[in-house]
C-alpha cells in the first residue's frame, strides 16, 4: 500500500532534484551552438557577423550571458569597481581573477556552455618580465580561462609573443587602458590628434604581428577604429567607446544592466530598461550588436 504522505513528497519534488539559493542547475540542455573558438571567431569575422562579449564574474551570470547567445566572455578587472569597490582597476590583484575566472568556467561547465572565456592579467601581473606574464597566464588558464588580456603596446609586444609561442591566446588592449588611467590623465578618449593615431596604429600591427588574435579598443575615434580593423585581418577587434566599425563590441555588464554604482559613459546602452528581465536584456544586446543598431556612432561614439 502506498503511503499517501511518501507520494505527495515524492510529486512535490522536481525529477532531477532542486538546487538550494536559486543557484544554476545542475546541467541544460546540449548546447545548440558550437563551442566557440579562435577558427570559429574568424570564420565569424570572415562572413561579416559581428563578435559580441559581455563581463561576468560569477557562474550564474556567466551561464546567462551564454545562454543568450554572448560569443566571449570577459572576467575583467573591472571586477574591482563593480565587485570590490574599489575606485579604479589598480587595486585586483591576481589571487582576486583567478578566483572569479574559476566561478564563471564552472557557471559555464554546469550548463554545457560554449562561449569562449577570457580573463584579463590585472595590474603588476605582467609588467616585470616575459616569465613573470606567463606564470600569472598560466594560473589564469588554470582557473579555466581560453585565453588572456593585457592592456598597452610597444612594450607588451615581445611579452604577447613570448605567451603566443607558448600556446596561450592572447586579447590585447589599445586606447583607454584603466590600469594606467593615472598616466593617460583620466578617462580620455585616445587617437584624437594626428600624432596619437599614428602611435596607435604603429602599436596596433605590432600586437598582430606579435600573435594576438583579438584586440579591445577603448573610447577610440570610430574613424580610426575602422581603419584599424580593415588593416588587422588575423587580429579581430573588439570595440567599446570606439564605434560600429570594429568586428565586435564588449560592455560591463553592469553599465549595460543599469545597475552601476555611477553614471553610466556615454557609450553604453541600458539593454534592462525596455528588456524586463536580465535574460531579456542580454538577448536584446546580442540582436544590438548583430543587426547595427548598437553602437550608433553619432550617439556612442567619437
Amino acid at each position: 500500500m502506498t503511503d499517501p504522505q511518501n507520494s505527495a513528497t515524492s510529486s512535490a519534488t522536481p525529477p532531477s532534484g532542486g538546487t538550494p539559493y536559486g543557484t544554476i542547475p545542475p546541467a541544460s540542455a546540449l548546447p545548440q551552438r558550437r563551442p566557440i573558438s579562435l577558427p570559429r571567431l574568424a570564420q565569424m569575422r570572415e562572413a561579416g557577423e559581428k563578435i559580441t562579449m559581455l563581463t561576468a564574474y560569477d557562474a550564474t551570470f556567466a551561464a546567462m550571458a551564454d545562454a543568450a547567445g554572448v560569443e566571449c566572455i570577459l572576467v575583467g578587472d573591472s571586477l574591482g569597481m563593480v565587485c570590490q569597490g574599489l575606485h579604479s582597476t589598480v587595486g585586483v590583484s591576481l589571487e582576486s581573477m583567478v578566483y572569479h575566472t574559476g566561478c564563471v568556467a564552472r557557471g559555464l561547465h554546469r550548463v554545457q556552455g560554449t562561449a569562449w572565456l577570457i580573463a584579463d592579467l590585472p595590474y603588476g601581473s605582467y609588467a616585470e618580465s616575459k616569465e613573470q606574464a606567463l606564470r600569472s597566464a598560466c594560473a589564469l588558464m588554470q582557473a579555466g580561462a581560453h585565453m588572456v588580456k593585457l592592456e598597452g603596446g610597444g612594450w607588451t609586444a615581445p611579452t604577447v609573443q613570448f605567451l603566443v609561442e607558448r600556446g596561450v591566446p592572447v586579447c590585447a588592449h589599445l586606447g583607454l587602458t584603466p590600469q594606467t588611467v593615472h598616466a593617460l590623465g583620466g578617462y580620455r578618449v585616445q587617437g584624437k590628434d594626428d600624432v596619437a593615431a599614428a602611435t596607435l596604429r604603429r602599436q596596433a600591427m605590432e600586437l598582430q604581428s606579435a600573435g594576438a588574435s583579438m584586440l579591445v579598443l577603448e573610447m577610440v575615434p570610430a574613424a580610426l577604429s575602422r581603419d584599424l580593423t580593415q588593416a588587422l585581418p588575423t587580429c579581430h577587434t573588439i570595440g567599446i567607446g570606439a564605434g560600429s566599425g570594429t568586428a565586435g563590441q564588449v560592455l560591463v555588464m553592469h553599465d549595460m544592466l543599469g545597475v552601476n554604482l555611477g553614471k553610466n559613459p556615454k557609450f553604453v546602452r541600458n539593454f534592462m530598461q525596455d528588456a524586463g528581465s536580465v535574460k531579456g536584456a542580454f538577448e536584446a544586446y546580442v540582436q544590438a550588436v548583430k543587426d547595427g543598431s548598437f553602437p550608433l556612432d553619432e550617439r556612442h561614439a567619437w
